[in-house]
């Protein structure tokens, strides 16, 4: 029997991000039969067999086809439960499909391909069917226990550089004090961040735009702010929806100026410029000047950026370790920057504070419960970040479980995220085993899974002997390394490599083989 979700009421001190976040986690409370909302259950995983952030959009939409609208819609989204849109995949489906959720951009690392796909299923869908979230009257009132991610202010203390001098990546150690916030997270968690857009790009905007910066403006999110503040801190500019590109080729002047950007909302192949942010849009279309307010409330609102955890609060309770590679690039002959990453790299400074939330993970993605349980851990660049903590975890709570790491980059000499700890652990034997591969140290490209099947034998009777397995890093990655490993079981536990596939299905319903991709 599905209980009535409760409504934060419209009169509530929060804005509407606010209030949809915790719209979100409170639907998903009220829709789940365990005690954490973000947990998914063996019977959901069975019923649900798309919520899996390996799967392509249309392997996805392939295995819902036939559902309800609301499966239909979440089969759309990244699959990744990571909260930024401020709900998790089924919420926001079911919010969507009801009607109680009208922006179809939120997914933010399914992107335009979830907003495109997400409209076209509205559109030709018919009518929704029942969704198990109904809608609840705008008078009900909320529990006072909180649910959901509670926002703080961390201070910044540092982003140390982690690769060295020659190296063609810039990732940082940063570290966030959060000490007096009262925030606590576990090994495991990930953390929020809510950034600021560039300082030079909105200054350019607002240029463009010839408009006074100081003007007052009301945001998506419900906020009233200056132009200013509201494109740093409220607007996404990095990823116009179709929406904000179908306001200006409203408004365009020139006549084909108006029909390149309606073939830019509309997502025909060959539409340029392709993969636009909204200087570069109002750069490249100067007919394209809709009124003030009506630009800025089809702009989605900024989205914070998630982290995993690279410390144990264990060990360093007081503050948060991210290992965060800061994201830079050029587009058509214009520098770009990740709005999170660089902001943490090159914008903050020691004692900068800025709004953070702690977000648990999607499945258990955490260590072992038994401190004897076997642990494998694959987490090629960044996705080692995790696995830091899980090690600084296990080596606190004496834990004697033999633990076994995969790690890789570009280039031993430069890429080797952690060395010093890395080495120190697997010499004093935290780590029983480091398999690492870098690949542009030879002519052919070695990754993590080459390692892993050079393994095969030893992977093998781990597995047996009860090991927990981790992954943890890109998406594709992700795929990779599950093939790897489909390929190392048929082999070596003498099977089909479908029946392979069904045994790391069934670890996933256990618990022991536990991705975390993105």
């Amino acid at each position: 029997m599905s209980t009535i979700a409760p409504l934060v009421p419209e009169n509530a001190p929060f804005s509407g991000a606010e209030r949809a976040f915790i719209n979100g986690w409170i639907a998903a409370y009220y829709t789940t039969d365990v005690a954490t909302p973000v947990a998914i259950t063996s019977a959901t995983a069975e019923a649900l067999p798309w919520h899996d952030a390996s799967l392509s959009l249309d392997q996805r939409m392939e295995l819902a086809t036939g559902r309800p609208m609301p499966e239909l819609l979440m089969a759309a989204m990244a699959q990744q439960d990571c909260g930024q849109c401020g709900y998790l995949c089924r919420s926001y489906a079911a919010a969507i499909a009801d009607g109680t959720e009208k922006a179809l951009t939120r997914c933010v690392p399914g992107g335009k391909e979830t907003a495109r796909k997400l409209k076209e299923l509205l559109e030709t869908g018919g009518a929704p069917a029942p969704t198990t979230v109904p809608a609840a009257p705008a008078a009900a009132t909320v529990a006072p226990a909180p649910i959901g991610p509670v926002t703080v202010a961390a201070q910044f203390r540092s982003a140390r550089q982690l690769n060295r001098a020659g190296s063609a990546k810039d990732t940082r150690q940063v570290v966030l004090s959060l000490y007096g916030s009262g925030l606590r997270y576990q090994t495991g968690d990930s953390i929020g961040i809510k950034p600021t857009n560039c300082p030079a790009t909105v200054a350019a905007i607002v240029e463009a735009l010839g408009a006074d910066p100081d003007t007052e403006v009301d945001t998506a999110s419900g906020t009233r702010l200056p132009l200013r503040e509201a494109l740093s801190s409220a607007c996404d500019i990095g990823r116009p929806s179709d929406e904000v590109v179908e306001v200006l080729a409203s408004r365009a002047r020139d006549p084909e100026q108006s029909q390149r950007l309606q073939a830019l909302a509309e997502g025909y192949p060959g539409a340029e410029p392709d993969g636009a942010d909204l200087l570069e849009l109002l750069t490249v279309f100067p007919s394209a000047r809709p009124p003030l307010q009506e630009l800025i409330a089809a702009l989605a609102p900024l989205q914070p950026r998630l982290y995993s955890i690279a410390s144990s609060p264990l060990v360093h309770g007081g503050e948060v370790h991210l290992t965060v590679a800061a994201v830079r690039w050029e587009k058509r002959g214009r520098p770009r920057k990740g709005v999170a990453s660089c902001f943490l790299a090159e914008r903050a400074e020691h004692a900068t504070t800025m709004p953070v939330f702690v977000q648990p993970p999607a499945h258990r993605f955490r260590p072992p419960e038994s401190d004897d349980a076997p642990m494998i851990m694959i987490g090629p660049g960044t996705g080692i970040a995790p696995f830091r903590a899980f090690l600084q975890e296990r080596r606190e709570n004496g834990a004697k479980g033999r633990n076994w790491l995969f790690f890789g980059d570009q280039r031993r000499a430069t890429d080797f995220l952690y060395e010093d700890e890395l080495t120190a652990w697997h010499k004093d034997g935290l780590l029983a085993r480091l398999d690492v591969a870098f690949s542009r140290d030879q002519p052919e490209r070695i990754y993590v899974q080459q390692r892993m099947r050079e393994q095969s034998a030893r992977l093998w009777r781990w597995i047996n002997d009860g090991a927990y397995i981790f992954v943890c890093g890109a998406m594709a990655m992700g795929r990779d390394v599950e093939t790897a490993l489909a390929a190392i079981v048929a082999r070596q536990g003498a099977m089909g490599i479908g029946a392979a596939k069904a045994y790391l299905t069934q670890l996933g319903r256990e618990g022991r083989f536990v991705k975390d991709v993105y």
